[in-house]
């Protein structure tokens, strides 16, 4: 009973140690616990590390916070010795088949033998997917390939052909790339783009200004200052973080979409919109930040900084023809985001190659948070952070320039917020307006009072400005209720009912086609879900419509007023845009 005690505890503590030894591993590097003294600095982060917290990798000899290990580069000396193995791997292979090669009489077999099918061949020599799924004979195993470059791997493969005319060739089992039967966690896939923004976002990696810039240096400052760069520093940070969505975007999953999975152009293209220039309109925004951080900096330091002025860059990106560019941008993403994400989501449901793609790259701590879905999500958000984080900087900021330019910057911007959910608005209702039509009946049309006919193509000249459903009263012995679809148009209200997943005009005691001009809105005598729509045309007509709410008849009566008042002077709601469009 003992012994077996004993033996379950050995067994725990060897699982204990792996778990801990896999814990301790990230990106190449083998970190392990020490002391470190209150002065030690994170290579990560920069800041003063504690005991508890301290790890260190004996490769490379950095020294971070536990918490950083997943932020941190790959180890270079990792990359280094698994290169020299490498070289040394394909030496060796290719002494071997040096030797081979001085046995006469070697009978020459077909190529068709050798190799696989010529577009597989060029697939494993010139792109990326050379680490796929190969399983190679006894002569040499795939682990002697796996991190040659290209040249080595060229030259191995010329070497293996040599061999293969042995008995010991080699032996495809797979012909197809399958992306399942990697074994990577697919950090070749975004490693690189890691390294990359790591390098660029290196002055902006602390939490805040207060903990990036030397403590003596902040000892110096007023406490007004202090917050107002610590909000100027976020700012910087968060646009950062922002670009490095979009790349994330641009670099893994649309690329990755297109040469790996092999996804359409077009359905790409549906799911990240206009993202080339989203990524060139905040890649110019953000450089502009780093350049005002780079002119702050004091003399004979790296780390310590103050922004002196913003508020003339904040003026400039949010207004001109920048304004005019990330109104349409935003107005574009925004609008198609629930396509996007719905399309993105039925092709994942269906693509095995897409599934597999995803979750291989996913494995990586870049990754881990930054999905497709969160991407989209986040980029439609980021337009929204701006006037808080100006509004912040404004009130910490002194002096009458700084101030009068910051506001005039969060004015601009609202209205620009503004214009771009009128846009999305717009957009929504003009392809709600184009779903309707498609459903309509084709032999569908109405008869208008004072003669003429209406039919389902002249939805599409018009603009939507409301819809809903509610309730028809119709006059007669029986009074009893219709639900109707009802259409609010920029000159005209529509009745329509659905029947079988199509739309056709209502056939009821009255014409299905109101013209708002001249139209008169009434509330009904103790009803308040109630109300009357008198036309003007001869005779006149009453229209009895009853709502689910006393807020749903109310903005019905005030959309209705607005459009009719809008037919009617149209010179006096052209004036009161006019200011709005010349900005």
């Amino acid at each position: 009973m003992k012994e077996t005690n004993l033996k379950n505890k050995e067994k725990k503590e060897r699982e204990k140690e792996a778990r801990e030894r896999e814990a301790r591993s990230s990106n190449g590097h083998l970190f392990t616990s020490l002391t470190v003294s209150s002065t030690t600095l994170c290579s990560s982060c920069n800041r003063s590390i504690t005991a508890k917290e301290a790890l260190s990798c004996p490769a490379c000899n950095v020294t971070i916070h536990n918490r950083c290990r997943d932020s941190l580069a790959s180890c270079a000396k990792m990359k280094q010795r698994q290169q020299k193995l490498a070289m040394a791997r394909s030496s060796s292979a290719l002494q071997n088949v040096a030797l081979r090669t001085k046995t006469p009489m070697m009978k020459e077999r077909p190529s068709s033998a050798i190799y696989p099918s010529d577009s597989l061949r060029q697939s494993l020599l010139g792109s990326r997917r050379v680490r796929s799924g190969l399983s190679l004979a006894k002569s040499v195993s795939t682990n002697n390939i796996e991190g040659l470059s290209l040249s080595h791997l060229s030259l191995c493969f010329t070497g293996l052909r040599i061999l293969s005319q042995s008995t010991e060739s080699l032996n495809f089992r797979n012909r197809t790339l399958s992306m399942e039967s990697l074994t990577d966690d697919g950090e070749w896939w975004w490693s690189p783009l890691l390294e990359k923004l790591q390098v660029e976002g290196s002055c902006i990696q602390a939490d805040s200004w207060s903990l990036a810039v030397e403590p003596n240096f902040l000892q110096t400052l007023h406490k007004d200052i202090i917050k107002q760069q610590d909000v100027i520093y976020e700012l910087i940070q968060t646009e950062f973080h922002h670009v490095r969505t979009l790349r994330i975007m641009e670099g893994v999953y649309r690329q990755g979409m297109l040469d790996e999975v092999m996804l359409e152009a077009g359905v790409v293209h549906t799911i990240f919109p206009c993202l080339d220039q989203l990524l060139e309109l905040h890649s110019s925004f953000l450089s502009e930040l780093l350049n005002r951080r780079k002119e702050g900096l004091m003399e004979g330091s790296s780390t310590n900084f103050t922004v002196r002025s913003i508020g003339d860059l904040l003026l400039r990106q949010f207004s001109g023809q920048l304004a005019d560019d990330m109104k349409k941008l935003y107005s574009e993403f925004c609008s198609r985001h629930p396509k996007a994400v719905k399309l993105y989501k039925e092709v994942f449901a269906r693509d095995r190659r897409l599934q597999q793609f995803i979750r291989r790259v996913c494995r990586g701590p870049l990754l881990r948070r930054h999905g497709v879905q969160e991407c989209i999500l986040l980029v439609t958000q980021r337009i929204t952070k701006y006037p808080v984080l100006i509004k912040r900087i404004l009130d910490n900021t002194k002096g009458s320039e700084e101030v009068q330019a910051l506001r005039q910057a969060l004015q601009l911007l609202k209205e620009l917020i503004s214009s771009v959910d009128q846009e999305v608005l717009e957009l929504d209702r003009t392809r709600r307006l184009q779903e309707i039509q498609a459903r309509m009946d084709p032999r569908a049309q109405a008869d208008v009072q004072g003669g003429g006919v209406f039919r389902g193509g002249e939805l599409l000249r018009r603009r939507l400005l409301h819809e809903g459903s509610l309730h028809w009263k119709v006059q007669g012995q029986s009074s009893r209720m219709k639900d109707v679809q009802v259409l609010l148009m920029s000159d005209i209200l529509v009745f329509l009912q659905e029947k079988d997943q199509k739309f056709t005009f209502a056939s009821l005691d009255k014409s299905p086609v109101v013209s708002l001009n001249n139209l008169i809105v009434r509330d009904i005598a103790n009803q308040e879900r109630g109300m009357y729509l008198i036309s003007a045309s001869t005779p006149p007509e009453m229209y009895e419509l009853h709502f689910s709410s006393k807020d749903d008849r109310r903005t019905w009566m005030t959309r209705i007023q607005q459009a009719a008042s809008r037919l009617q002077h149209p010179e006096i709601h052209r004036n009161q845009r006019q200011p709005g469009a010349q900005r």
